[in-house]
This record gives structure tokens, C-alpha cells and sequence, in this order.
């Protein structure tokens, strides 16, 4: 990956679930499941995030990290007369704030963070599931579509920190459209 462009970023949440909450019927409640918001994680190439439900799944395997701009949760909020939204009901890994996702999707970046890098390759848009009108708010479904961040492969092994961090990109990026909704094609790297 030629990194060409850097864009400070905070990592906001690094959520690790080892079960999936959200299954069935939404009107029958989410699963009881521990989930963590954790300071650190590990992530390890071609696997995911350790202790995470898309750890090692070989139909999660391009899709094992999911990454979300925390400002797209807060224009749903506004949008819809919500309160505002807790990022973890999103069932995102990795929530940031100041990172524009959509123009990755299709190709390589890096996250660093407490003196650590690691390798993503943005392999497809993470679609809202109808679960959100239950969890976050009624029409939450609809007005994330768009903008529900990118499922990404981990092409590198290291460790992911909550607090300041860095977006390194191959193309340059537009902060200020973090969470905007987008069409969400893959980008035109080559």
C-alpha cells in the first residue's frame, strides 16, 4: 500500500462480542450476550479481532472488522428526533470519529494507534439490519443505509487502541463528510 495521506482520527469504541445479539425476531428482544468495549484489541491477519463473533469464521473472513464514523450515528439522531444513539447498539468493532469510510471501500489502509499499525483492506459496505428501528430508534433502519460504515479484512496482525489514532489512505479523503450518506461504491484504486 503506497500511503500517501494521513488524517487524525479517534478510536471511540473497540467493541468484542463473542455471540451475536442480534438474531431472530426483533420484537423478541436481543440476546443476552457479554459484549466489551474494550481499550485495546488484537488483531491478527486473515482472522479478525481475538474473542470477537467474526473471529476465524471462514464466511466472515474479507468481513471479519467492521469500522463505523460515530458521525453518522449522530445526524441519525438528529434526523429522527432521537436522543443520541450508544455507538455499541450499532454492533460496530470499530467506531471513530473524523474518519470518512466510503471512498476506502475496494482498497487498502491502515489504522495507527498507540504506536501500532494495522493493515485493512475495505472490502464492502456494512448494511444496517432491520434491528435497528428496535434498538436505536423507529426509521434508525433506513437512515443508516449508507452509511453504515465498511467490513474489512485485517491484512496485518497488531493491536487497535481507543484514543488518538491515524487513517492512513491511498486516496485523499474528506473528513468533514465522516458519517454523510453515500452510495458507497468501491473507490477507484487501482
Amino acid at each position: 500500500m503506497t500511503a500517501n495521506y494521513r488524517y487524525d482520527v479517534e478510536i471511540l469504541h473497540l467493541l468484542v462480542s463473542p455471540a451475536h445479539a442480534y438474531f431472530g425476531r426483533a420484537r423478541d428482544g436481543a440476546a443476552d450476550v457479554p459484549t466489551a468495549d474494550a481499550e485495546r484489541v488484537d488483531v491478527v491477519a486473515g482472522k479478525g479481532i481475538v474473542g470477537d463473533r467474526f473471529f476465524g469464521k471462514a464466511a466472515h473472513m474479507d468481513a471479519a472488522v467492521t469500522l463505523l464514523a460515530v458521525e453518522a450515528l449522530e445526524a441519525m439522531s438528529a434526523e429522527l428526533g432521537a436522543g443520541p444513539f450508544d455507538p455499541l447498539l450499532a454492533r460496530r468493532n470499530v467506531v471513530l470519529r473524523g474518519a470518512h469510510l466510503a471512498p476506502l471501500l475496494g482498497g487498502d489502509f491502515a489504522l495507527e494507534s498507540g504506536g501500532a499499525l494495522v493493515r485493512f483492506h475495505a472490502g464492502r459496505p456494512a448494511h444496517p439490519c432491520a434491528w435497528m428501528d428496535r434498538m436505536l430508534a423507529p426509521g434508525a433502519h433506513a437512515a443508516m443505509r449508507g452509511r453504515g460504515g465498511v467490513r474489512c479484512q485485517p491484512l496485518s496482525d497488531g493491536v487497535l487502541h481507543r484514543g488518538p489514532a491515524v487513517l492512513v489512505s491511498p486516496v485523499p479523503l474528506e473528513p468533514a463528510l465522516a458519517g454523510t450518506p453515500s452510495l458507497l461504491r468501491p473507490s477507484r484504486l487501482p
